[in-house]
């Protein structure tokens, strides 16, 4: 654990939501004693504070929920590192207590976590480095992330910040709060802030409004982002006062975290759509995880999925070198592929972008198949999905507009195209060219 993040995270004079609420008839550790398909029915499930308090939080719990489940001992050992919440709600998702479950992967602590290859770090991202007060980082000259809390929901194994989350449950005080206000404001030229965290809607709506209206208070702030999973594992947490409090803050931004379509739930649509319908843009923010969704065909039902949501996928992210997730982590070019059987399959809309965030603070870096094939003063060569190669002329071509002599050239090449000779090469046999036959024999047969 880093010890800087524990220093700029002090515990809030409210304590957390958990806490808020008095102690309903079931004392808090009910899922100890019942397995998950009888907890399911409690008359408090869609009570997301009753969610919060009844998080799987030991093997003991979790063995109760999931009597079968194997290496118990391992899972202990583990949790000890990186610490382990599970919401019920979230833990209901889990189809088979096994790492064949990508739900499973992505909440129960397993023994790979702790290996770890020496390029793995605590703090990959260099957050603490560009933390210039307490709880913010300032690391994109027009952007500004703070750490509202360390607390979520659920901790999810593959998480970038776990050196913080889940190692104190704490919220950033109010006097740090007016720090950061403070340096917002002799910051103007920060005009994007996230309230990232942990998760900052497992905080009471109060707090949360807290945060907003200090953050708001800052005349050159123009969006205000929020981070958060809940519309995935707590989508009970979005209810109708907090939406009603959201509205009074906009322009306003949601990212969720969505990784797997076994998670879009009919609970987690109405999470979004709740959020949709009080005028919230909603972004999706994945990360690639090796036996969990690093399959194209899976990011594609996931894409699809989250579009008809109303969420528009933003990022898909490679996984941080961050320690205890060696075993999650794909090689560059299982992204690129993805990305490449992405691209005229599924709406531009439904297309995330692939994103290296680079060691050392370098921030977010695009990846992806390369679409330029070759370039000359004249003509630029382009590649599209089917791998037909087109040339683009350049503004103001002399030789372009002269037209081009394909006669000169028996075998036809991506020269050909750069030098303004051929305007493309078409791949045959592709579904749209075979289409266009097909219809063309049917109007000559008409």
């Amino acid at each position: 654990m880093g010890t800087t993040c524990v220093e700029v995270t002090v515990k809030s004079e409210e304590p957390p939501s958990c806490m808020t609420e008095a102690a309903e008839a079931e004392p808090p550790g009910t899922c100890a004693a019942i397995p998950i398909t009888q907890f399911k029915g409690s008359r408090r499930w869609n009570d997301w504070r009753w969610q919060m308090r009844h998080r799987i939080r030991s093997v003991d719990a979790l063995l109760a929920c999931f009597p079968h489940l194997r290496e118990s001992d391992v899972i202990g050992r583990v949790a000890a590192t990186f610490p382990m919440a599970i919401t019920p709600y979230y833990a209901s998702l889990i189809r088979r207590a096994s790492p064949e479950d990508p739900v499973y992967q992505m909440c129960v602590p397993q023994s790979a976590e702790l290996c770890n290859p020496v390029f793995l770090m605590e703090d990959p991202l260099e957050e603490d480095s560009d933390m210039p007060v307490p709880g913010l980082v300032h690391r994109y000259p027009d952007r500004a992330l703070v750490i509202a809390t360390t607390m979520c929901s659920t901790y999810c194994r593959h998480c970038t910040r776990k050196r913080m989350a889940g190692m104190t449950e704490q919220t950033i005080s109010p006097s740090n709060l007016r720090l950061i206000v403070r340096y917002l404001q002799d910051h103007p030229e920060i005009k994007d802030v996230i309230v990232s965290g942990g998760d900052p809607f497992t905080l009471p709506t109060p707090v949360i409004e807290r945060f907003l209206a200090a953050i708001r208070s800052v005349p050159s702030v123009e969006i205000v982002r929020i981070g958060t999973r809940t519309p995935v594992v707590l989508p009970q947490r979005i209810t109708d006062e907090l939406t009603s409090m959201l509205r009074r803050y906009h322009p306003l931004w949601v990212n969720t975290h969505f990784n797997h379509p076994n998670e879009i739930t009919p609970e987690a649509a109405e999470a979004c759509g709740r959020l949709a319908d009080a005028g919230i843009p909603l972004g999706n923010q994945s990360v690639l995880l090796r036996g969990v969704n690093d399959s194209p065909q899976i990011i594609e039902q996931l894409c699809r999925g989250l579009v008809r949501m109303r969420v528009r996928p933003y990022y898909l992210f490679q996984c941080d070198l961050v320690r205890g997730v060696e075993h999650f982590r794909t090689p560059l070019s299982r992204g690129i592929e993805i990305m490449e059987y992405l691209r005229g399959r599924v709406s531009g809309l439904a297309i995330p972008t692939f994103v290296v965030d680079a060691p050392h603070g370098g921030g977010k870096i695009p990846v992806l198949p390369n679409y330029v094939v070759s370039s000359s003063p004249t003509h630029t060569v382009l590649r599209n999905f089917e791998g037909m190669l087109v040339a683009y002329p350049e503004p103001n071509d002399a030789a372009s507009a002269a037209g081009f002599d394909a006669s000169s050239s028996p075998v036809m090449g991506v020269w050909d195209l750069a030098s303004g000779r051929a305007t493309a090469l078409v791949p045959a046999g592709t579904r749209r060219i075979e289409r266009r036959r097909r219809e063309a024999a049917v109007a000559m047969e008409a």
